[in-house]
């Protein structure tokens, strides 16, 4: 608590800019590990941020209508511990004593949900940009759904640190044309500009006029020259935020290392100080030589800015929550809560009348009939809502002058598409995008994030077989579905027909924790008799049984399950029983008790697998390389009935290898 505080025109702004610092080199001294550089040269841009910007509350800080900030250059995470601790987020000494150590509050990278004040994971260069967007849209979104008649419910900022690191990866760019066009005013990029990256000066790798850049793509530009002074900095968020039609970027010209004796340099980057150095640093910021000495007026003078300001904005939230109508109360419940299980009551779904449906064409009903259901899922594709068939029928397009549409046109734009999806999620949503399997490689790291912070975004991936043909290799996937599937956390299905695609949703929309992958065939395929809408959530099950003990069992999934009936039924014919199994999701089957496990698998029974994509996905279940009928080469722009030949995909060639195997 704050015992004591002089009048604001007293505080001597520097000494608190200059404790954040001491703090942060502090915390990488401890851990012998960190990024210095950021925390000397950076300091003033956050603490004016906080100090004198940010609407938070530090006893609450997950408040709903919170500013957002992301540490889009996640490396200063020490700067940003230390800044959170100096404004009375619940962090205390000995959290930043253990910097970087396992178990921590103060992770070598910002974490969602492990640090008091941490609005998103970052750490892998540009993603941060990506998500600020994707909270930008949420906001401009939120904004027109809840303030109704003069009652400002939702109104934040959307705030990102970002060094020319970021700049320079290509998602920073993607995600911030789109903020562009979608006119997102709500948004501020704040840009430590200081020419030095980890190689060395930028001048090697980064020269382009980066005000001609954001204004091409409709940003405000403001320039701060001097990066050690908190007036200037602030007086350009204070323009930034009166923007009523363009984000905008301050780029802000800092020195990295600010004091020290490697300052300007590249030297200081990423690595600890030296004692030496560290000594003379802290004689120049006037500050006692002893790790973390901190002077409580500091602490208390930036919390004063902070609560003098913030005291009034959980009140004035709660006041206009409660003049909502009782539906819009709800929706806004939803969003504010942990809990992302949609309460759908019915999926409607269709079928055709010849009972053939491609799994994509089953997934755009099942989808629309979600979405009219609830207005808390929200999400587009990266240009292919065509070919991916998940547009959401009249329900318009999300733009800068209609935030309620329901559908993203998110461009070409698949690793922009990821890292947005997820800051959408953030704030409160279920969401979802489209691209080919193929392309999903583009989407790796944004995915990957939303697995380690548990967001419920869903990936609908088409064209997911060498069966697409004549596009080639370049669009037939093989080692996708291996790679999404060794990712922790995330849950990847591949349903084999219309029952199964409902099955996927119907789990997907009862999921509140964790990211899922659904991969989806074009090719028209027969709805099956044997295959289960509930059975999905078990992740494998039996779809084709003689009845009698099988001679040996084909797993499969998606398309490749009505191959394996085909050859299961052949086979018969001939007096040799094969049971076969559908595995939508090999991670669910895996959770399965042993009893079940050996029930649809029993262990005395040779297994193979028949899946046209990478045979690592299947190294728990089948121990012998011979029983995966699989694909691990490039495919070849042909026909289907080519494609399939000439890998043995053809009937009468898996016929044949089944019938060897098994004898």
């Amino acid at each position: 608590m704050i015992t004591t505080v002089r009048e604001a025109s007293e505080i001597d702004e520097n000494k608190i800019i200059d404790q954040i610092r001491s703090i942060g080199i502090d915390m990488i001294n401890e851990a012998g590990s960190g990024h210095p550089g950021i925390v000397l040269g950076a300091a003033p841009i956050i603490y004016s941020l906080y100090a004198h910007h940010m609407r938070i509350d530090t006893k609450d800080p997950n408040y709903f209508n919170r500013d957002r900030f992301v540490m889009s250059a996640g490396h200063g995470s020490a700067l940003l511990y230390s800044t959170l601790y100096m404004s009375g987020f619940d962090l205390t000494v000995d959290d930043l004593k253990n910097f970087r150590q396992l178990g921590s509050k103060t992770p070598g990278h910002p974490e969602y949900k492990t640090t008091p004040g941490v609005d998103a994971t970052t750490g892998p260069l540009g993603q941060g940009l990506g998500m600020a967007v994707g909270m930008a849209i949420a906001e401009a979104n939120l904004r027109s759904r809840f303030n109704k008649d003069k009652n400002e419910v939702i109104d934040f900022n959307t705030y990102a640190l970002c060094g020319d690191g970021d700049l320079m990866e290509g998602i920073s760019y993607e995600a911030l044309s789109l903020a562009g066009t979608l006119k997102l005013n709500k948004l501020i990029v704040l840009y430590d500009s200081n020419n030095i990256s980890l190689d060395g000066d930028t001048n090697l790798t980064f020269t382009e006029n980066i005000e001609e850049r954001f204004k091409s793509m409709g940003w405000n530009y403001l320039f701060v020259e001097d990066g050690t002074n908190p007036v200037l900095i602030s007086e350009a968020i204070e323009e930034a935020k009166k923007s009523a039609s363009k984000p905008t970027i301050i780029e802000i010209k800092t020195t990295i290392g600010k004091y020290s004796m490697l300052e300007g340099t590249n030297e200081v980057h990423g690595k600890p100080l030296s004692t030496e150095d560290i000594t003379q640093i802290k004689e120049k910021m006037d500050i006692r030589d002893i790790p973390f000495v901190i002077t409580k007026t500091t602490k208390d003078d930036m919390e004063f800015f902070i609560d003098s300001r913030c005291k009034n904005i959980k009140k004035d939230f709660d006041k206009a929550f409660n003049n909502l109508d009782d539906e819009l109360k709800e929706e806004l419940n939803y969003l504010m809560n942990d809990d992302k299980k949609l309460d759908i009551t019915e999926l409607i779904y269709d079928a055709p009348k010849d009972n053939k449906e491609a799994p994509r064409e089953t997934s755009h009903k099942i989808l629309n009939s979600i979405v009219n259901s609830s207005d808390n899922i929200l999400g587009g594709s990266a240009d292919l809502f065509g070919a991916c068939k998940n547009y959401i029928d009249d329900k318009g397009n999300l733009s800068f002058d209609n935030y309620l549409g329901k559908n993203i046109y998110f461009g070409v734009r698949e690793h922009a598409m990821g890292a947005i999806l997820n800051g959408i999620s953030l704030c409160g949503y279920k969401t979802y995008g489209s691209t080919f399997l193929s392309f999903s490689d583009y989407m790796k790291e944004p995915i990957r994030l939303a697995a380690m912070m548990r967001l419920p975004v869903t990936y609908i991936f088409t064209h997911d077989s060498i069966s697409i043909g004549q596009d080639g290799p370049t669009h037939q996937p093989i080692e996708q579905l291996a790679s999404l599937r060794s990712i922790p956390n995330l849950e990847v299905f591949r349903p084999a027909d219309a029952n199964e695609v409902i099955g996927t949703y119907k789990l997907i929309t009862e999921k509140s924790d964790s990211p899922s992958v659904i991969s989806l065939s074009k090719t028209n395929l027969p709805i099956l008799k044997t295959t289960k809408v509930n059975e999905v959530s078990k992740g494998g099950y039996v779809v084709y049984d003689s009845g009698r003990k099988p001679a040996g069992i084909i797993i499969a999934t998606g398309e490749e399950v009505h191959l394996a009936t085909r050859v299961a039924k052949r086979l018969q014919g001939r007096g040799i029983d094969i049971r076969v199994v559908s595995m939508p999701c090999i991670s669910r089957f895996l959770k399965q008790s042993d009893e079940y496990k050996e029930e649809i698998l029993p262990v005395e029974v040779k297994k193979i697998v028949i899946e046209a994509a990478s045979s690592m996905s299947w190294n728990k279940l089948i121990f012998n390389d011979k029983y995966l009928l699989t694909v691990d080469e490039f495919g070849s722009s042909a026909t289907k009935e080519g494609i399939y030949k000439h890998f043995g995909y053809d009937i009468k060639t898996l016929e044949n290898k089944v019938e060897e195997l098994l004898k």
